[in-house]
């Protein structure tokens, strides 16, 4: 006798398990039973398992009987015609969901073509394999699988049109592209998912070459001409939110202009932009540290201070002010109420950006790089038609990822662009290379996608054919202004006294052990001296016993708790994290001696 288990709790046993299953899947064909139960018989544990629990993930297949699928022409016909839909397809029994356990008792064909006598389920397209956003790549079943996933990754991090009431909006980290346009190889999933009304990328002319070594480890080349005709431009926004918060006993926030006698007054240079609101005006210009929303708290800690003291009218400065290495134009004002009732101040800024050396641009394959430099237009190559690409993409990015895909796109975007056409690139089933190439001889181009070009420096001809064409491709929003981080003395920690962390605060970039071991391998261990000492302290040791000595600077004396006066106390440099791991041990009642040797 076999266990049957339904969601997880055994119900009962059978004797014949594979009849079971059998009935029970006949009668869910049959629409007896509902169609998001699923059986499955486990060989290995003679066990029966059915579910019909909620999150399950289920996808749709078509049943096959007999090496033929249950989806005859005549359904294809009907569903043309308006006269059946998808759950009259279901119900018949001719397609039905499988989820993860149900499949390990199918066996599913991709194509018609490859059913045999062991098949239970066909797939309804081959591109069902992949999830929405993977087949949006065109030409996906011509890459490394880790490519493609790496594509969808792209595409999510791409800028484009996000919202089209954008400007209405007061989002976090937003952009937008300013000329998104639709790609000339397109997926027919694009359309399904309304891409044309949220396009995210631009088709641009690529060339596959080396360039003086500036496209070297995935870097990318950029014409200057067409950045400054509009590619990759955006704008940033930068939203801010205040509020007027309220606190037991009555103490407010006060969204205005700040008082002189507030604690922690800033310079009245950084309040200058501020209107009488206490918030600054639409399409003010600032810069980092200036205030856009003035703002005063109540002191934090009352105590027991009277009504009538000083000390309890005094309040502190709570201003909202641009972060440090932002700046950008006031773009939107909004004052209003939170659910509370509380005044609420948001401002939006707006700042533009256009392309520079260290912005980051992919294409849908995977094939992402920074800008490793703008070319002046007169010195880009061009074909013998006079065409300079806008963007030189190194030829070793290809062999060793096999996105062969990438390269298919850049002919069949040459090819659409020249006939003025959309072609189509689903996995799968996307226009053939063969037509392509075909095409591209019809326009009077050759073939293989290369063409003869001249060198813009010196005009000579390139000796090698170069391979050009059309491609959509993405700026990302990882912007080098974004993550540009310098600083030199500033704010320190109270307990280690090492630079704070953080780009926003003013903190200090961590020097790892393996950028010791570059600086070192370039000649400049040096540098070291100056990198490593952020918390460098200066202490007195005392020879003796080894411990910290007191170095009494007013009495001009050094003199050891524990040995008194009259013993060698030298000087000597050490990080501060060391002093602090030395008092650690000490409190847990460990002596840590320190022996000196001479350094000569």
């Amino acid at each position: 006798m076999t266990d049957v288990i339904l969601n997880d709790i055994f119900v009962g046993k059978v004797e014949n398990p594979k009849e079971f299953v059998d009935s029970i899947r006949a009668q869910r064909r049959e629409n007896k039973l509902p169609n998001v139960l699923s059986v499955m018989y486990d060989n290995s544990y003679d066990e029966v398992h059915v579910s019909t629990t909620r999150g399950r993930a289920m996808r749709p297949l078509i049943v096959v009987k007999d090496k033929k699928p249950l989806l005859a022409e005549a359904h294809i016909k009907k569903l043309q015609n308006n006269e059946i839909n998808w759950s009259n397809l279901v119900s018949e029994g001719v397609i039905e969901y499988l989820d993860a356990t149900e499949e390990e008792n199918a066996l599913v064909a991709l194509r018609e073509e490859d059913l045999t006598e062991d098949h239970t389920h066909l797939e309804i397209s081959p591109i069902l394999l992949l999830g929405i956003t993977s087949s949006l790549v065109p030409y996906g079943n011509y890459t490394n699988p880790v490519r493609l996933e790496m594509g969808t990754k792209v595409s999510k991090q791409s800028l484009g049109l996000y919202a089209a009431n954008y400007l209405i909006r007061i989002d976090t980290d937003s952009s937008i592209l300013h000329y998104p346009q639709i790609p000339i190889l397109n997926s027919f999933v694009y359309d399904t998912v309304n891409g044309n009304k949220h396009p995210s990328g631009q088709n641009l002319v690529i060339a596959v070459m080396s360039y003086e070594g500036y496209n070297m480890e995935d870097a990318i080349i950029i014409n200057k001409g067409s950045i400054d005709r509009g590619i990759g431009r955006s704008t940033y926004f930068i939203p801010t939110v205040a509020e007027e918060l309220r606190y037991s006993g009555g103490l407010v926030d006060e969204i205005g202009l700040v008082d002189k006698e507030v604690k922690g007054y800033r310079t009245e240079e950084e309040y200058k932009h501020l209107e009488k609101d206490g918030v600054v005006y639409s399409e003010a210009q600032l810069k980092s540290d200036d205030a856009i929303i003035g703002k005063t708290s109540p002191p934090r800690f009352l105590g027991e201070v009277e009504e009538f003291s000083i000390v309890a009218s005094t309040r502190r400065e709570a201003s909202s002010i641009v972060k440090h290495g932002e700046e950008g134009v006031v773009d939107m004002v909004i004052l209003t109420e939170n659910e509370e009732g509380n005044k609420l101040a948001q401002v939006r800024l707006r700042s533009q950006r256009i392309p520079e050396v260290g912005d980051k641009f992919a294409s849908r394959h995977g094939q992402k790089g920074v800008i490793g430099l703008i070319v002046p237009e007169a010195d880009m190559p061009f074909t013998s038609s006079g065409v300079k690409p806008d963007l030189i993409f190194s030829p070793h990015s290809i062999p060793p990822r096999m996105t062969v895909n990438h390269l298919l796109e850049v002919i069949a975007g040459k090819a659409g662009a020249l006939a003025g056409e959309y072609i189509d690139g689903t996995s799968f089933e996307a226009t053939k290379e063969q037509t392509i190439r075909e095409n591209l001889l019809a326009l009077g181009f050759k073939e293989n996608g290369t063409e003869t070009m001249y060198n813009g420096i010196t005009g000579n001809k390139f000796k090698v054919q170069i391979y050009i064409g059309n491609m959509y491709y993405f700026k990302l929003s990882h912007m080098v202004t974004n993550k540009l981080h310098a600083r030199a003395s500033g704010r320190i920690q109270l307990l280690t006294r090492q630079p704070i962390e953080g780009r926003a605060k003013g903190g200090g970039l961590r020097l790892g052990e393996m950028e010791k071991d570059c600086l070192v391998a370039h000649g400049a261990s040096l540098l070291l001296k100056e990198r490593f000492d952020s918390d460098k302290v200066v202490l007195y040791v005392c020879e003796n016993c080894g411990m910290l000595a007191v170095n009494d600077s007013f009495r001009n004396r050094q003199f050891c708790t524990r040995c008194g006066s009259g013993v060698e106390i030298t000087p000597i440099e050490m990080s501060y994290a060391f002093k602090l791991l030395l008092d650690e041990i000490k409190s847990l009642g460990i002596y840590p001696k320190i022996k000196l040797t001479s350094k000569y």
